[in-house]
C-alpha cells in the first residue's frame, strides 16, 4: 500500500504524526509537505496529493488543514477524486463504504493526533460496498 499525504501550516504536526505511524506499519508514503508552521497555500499541497491519486502512483490520499474544508474543496475539483471530510473513524468508514472515496481530509484544529490516526486506520480497513451505492457514485462527476 502506498499513500500520498499533504498538509498546510495548520496540519503539519498531525501529518508528521500520521507519517510516523504509517512508517511503523510498513506503509510507504509520499510527503507533499508542508513540514513547518510557516504560512502556505493549502491548494498547492492538496493538488499534489490528488495528482498522485489520479495518476495511480498511490492507493489513496490524506489531506490535512485546520478545518479540512479548504482541502476537501480543492480535492473535489479533480475529476478523478472523491474526497470526504472525516472527523471520526465512523465518517471515514462510511465515506469509503458508501462513496468510494480515494482521499480523506482531516481537520487538524478539531481532532487530536491519536484520533487522526484512528480515522486513517478506519479508512484503510474499510472497503467500498458497491451495489446500491454505485448508481449514486456514478452521478457525482459533472462532466
Amino acid at each position: 500500500m502506498k499513500v500520498a499525504i499533504g498538509a498546510d501550516h495548520a496540519g503539519y504536526e498531525l501529518k508528521a504524526f500520521i507519517l510516523e505511524k504509517l512508517s511503523i506499519g510498513g506503509i510507504a508514503a509520499t510527503n507533499h509537505g508542508t513540514d513547518g508552521p510557516d504560512s502556505v497555500d493549502y491548494p498547492d499541497h492538496g493538488h499534489a496529493v490528488c495528482r498522485d491519486v489520479e495518476e495511480g502512483l498511490v492507493d489513496f490520499g490524506i489531506l490535512i488543514c485546520g478545518s479540512a474544508n479548504g482541502m476537501t474543496m480543492t480535492a473535489n475539483k479533480h475529476d478523478g477524486i472523491r474526497c470526504g471530510l472525516c472527523w471520526l473513524p465512523e465518517t471515514a468508514t462510511l465515506t469509503k463504504q458508501h462513496n468510494d472515496a480515494n482521499v480523506i481530509a482531516l481537520p487538524s484544529r478539531f481532532i487530536t493526533n491519536e484520533l487522526g490516526w484512528e480515522i486513517v486506520q478506519a479508512f484503510m480497513k474499510a472497503e467500498y460496498e458497491g451495489g446500491r451505492h454505485q448508481r449514486r457514485v456514478d452521478k457525482i462527476t459533472c462532466s
